[in-house]
C-alpha cells in the first residue's frame, strides 16, 4: 500500500469500506491500491468525500474511458460523463441488475457519488456473481457454461437494443467465473426452448439474490462507491420518503468472454407460427438482425 488507510470488510462475499484516503487528490500508487481493492472486494465505499464534478470525472478516468448512458438523458450538459439519478424523477433502480448488459461491451465499473440521501431507507444491495456461480452444483455449472443469453433494453423502452452474452462470464483480470444473467435485462436463454429458458432463467436470477452472496450499504451524503460491473449486480431499496440523488460516472466497456464457445445452436420452435411463437419473437428478431448485419 502507498500509505496507510483503513479497510473494513463489510460482508463475507463482497464489500469493503475504505477510510483515510482523499479521492480528490490521488497519487498513482493510491490508484493502484484502489484497483487492487476493487478486484478483491468487488464493491468499495469511501465515506465523507464530497468530491466536485471535475474530481468525479477525473476519478473515473483513472480506470478507463468515460461514456454517457446509452439510453437515458444526461442532465449535465457541461459534464457529459456524469449521469444523475433523482428519486423524484424515477431514479430508483429497484430490480436486481448488472448495468447495461444489452450492450455488446457493457460497462467495466461505475463510480457513484451520493449527493443527497433520505434520513431513513434507500440503501443499496450488491451481490457477488462469482459466489453465486461457485455455489451452483457441478451439473448446473456445466450446463450454464454451454449456454448464452439474450439481453435487451426493454426497461428503457428500447427492446431493439440487444446483445448476447455467455451465461458464465470469465473475469478478464482475475480469471474467476461469474453467473452473468439478471432479471432486469436478460430475456432468454438461447440454446434451449422458450419454456426451458423460462424455468432455468427464473431459477438463476433468483439464485444470485441469495442473501449470503450479498452486502447491504447504508448511505451517507458525500459517500463514494465503486463497483466491478463484470461480477456484481445491485438493487436499490425503494423504502424511503424524500429525495435521493446520486451522480455516477461509468467506465466502458470490455468484451464479455465465456468459458468457451457454446456447442449448441440457437433454439427456435420449428413449424408454422402458433400462439406459443410469441416466446421466440425477440430471439428471432435478434437472429434476423445478426444475419442482415453479416450480409452487409
Amino acid at each position: 500500500m502507498a500509505q496507510p488507510f483503513l479497510v473494513t470488510q463489510l460482508g463475507g462475499a463482497l464489500g469493503a469500506e475504505v477510510q483515510g484516503i482523499d479521492l480528490g487528490n490521488l497519487s498513482d500508487a493510491q490508484v493502484t491500491d484502489i484497483k487492487e481493492l476493487l478486484l478483491a472486494h468487488k464493491v468499495i465505499f469511501f465515506p465523507q468525500q464530497s468530491i466536485s464534478l471535475d474530481q468525479h470525472v477525473a476519478l473515473g478516468e483513472h480506470f478507463g474511458t468515460i461514456e454517457n448512458h446509452p439510453n437515458l438523458k444526461n442532465p449535465f450538459t457541461d459534464y457529459p460523463g456524469v449521469f444523475e439519478l433523482a428519486a423524484s424523477h424515477g431514479g430508483t433502480a429497484d430490480e436486481w441488475h448488472t448495468d447495461i448488459t444489452f450492450e455488446r461491451r457493457p460497462s467495466v465499473m461505475s463510480v457513484l457519488h451520493m449527493v443527497k440521501c433520505p434520513p431513513v431507507g434507500g440503501d443499496t444491495m450488491w451481490t457477488s456473481l462469482e459466489r453465486a456461480y461457485d455455489e451452483l452444483s457441478p451439473p448446473i455449472q456445466a450446463l450454464c457454461e454451454n449456454l448464452t443469453a439474450l439481453h435487451d433494453a426493454l426497461p428503457h423502452n428500447r427492446p431493439d437494443k440487444m446483445a448476447v452474452h455467455p451465461v458464465v462470464r470469465v473475469h478478464p483480470e482475475t480469471g474467476r467465473k461469474s453467473l452473468y444473467v439478471n432479471e432486469h435485462f436478460t430475456r432468454r436463454l438461447i440454446e434451449v426452448n422458450a419454456q426451458e429458458s423460462e424455468v432455468l432463467l427464473a431459477h438463476l436470477t433468483r439464485w444470485v439474490q441469495n442473501p449470503r452472496f450479498t452486502v447491504r450499504y447504508r448511505w451517507s451524503e458525500g459517500c463514494v462507491a465503486m463497483w466491478d460491473n463484470r461480477c456484481t449486480q445491485h438493487f436499490v431499496l425503494n423504502d424511503f420518503v424524500g429525495e435521493r440523488i446520486i451522480q455516477r460516472v461509468t467506465v466502458m466497456g470490455d468484451e464479455v468472454e465465456g468459458v468457451g464457445q457454446s456447442q449448441y445452436t440457437p433454439h427456435l420452435a420449428a413449424g408454422p407460427m402458433t400462439a406459443m411463437s410469441r416466446h421466440d419473437r425477440q430471439l428471432a428478431l435478434f437472429l434476423k438482425s445478426q444475419k442482415k448485419a453479416a450480409e452487409g
